[in-house]
């Protein structure tokens, strides 16, 4: 059995026929784990600023002595930004007429 057989599939997608935000991090976060950096970033560009958003989110948890919440903020933004970014690139919504 492979780690794809027990994927969530999105539910936006299976009811509404449209992609979510966060499509395809979970294929993305395996192909970073495989090494597959570029494919990764293909198919999803907000996974490395996910990790280390993910990560300073442990460290936080984890390090009580210091404040993490402004770093925490930015680098949310800059996920958001591209994952909203790349949702938009991704369904065509930046074609000109």
């Amino acid at each position: 059995m492979a780690a794809e057989d027990y994927m969530l599939q999105c539910m936006n997608k299976k009811l509404f026929g449209l992609e979510c935000f966060g499509c395809g991090t979970q294929r993305a976060f395996l192909l970073v784990l495989d090494g597959k950096f570029g494919e990764a970033f293909r198919l999803f560009p907000a996974v490395y600023t996910l990790i280390l958003l993910l990560g300073f989110v442990v460290l936080s948890l984890m390090d009580r002595k210091r404040n993490y919440s402004s770093f925490l903020i930015v680098l949310g933004l800059i996920n958001a930004i591209l994952m909203v970014g790349s949702y938009f690139f991704r369904n065509n919504f930046f074609k000109l007429f």
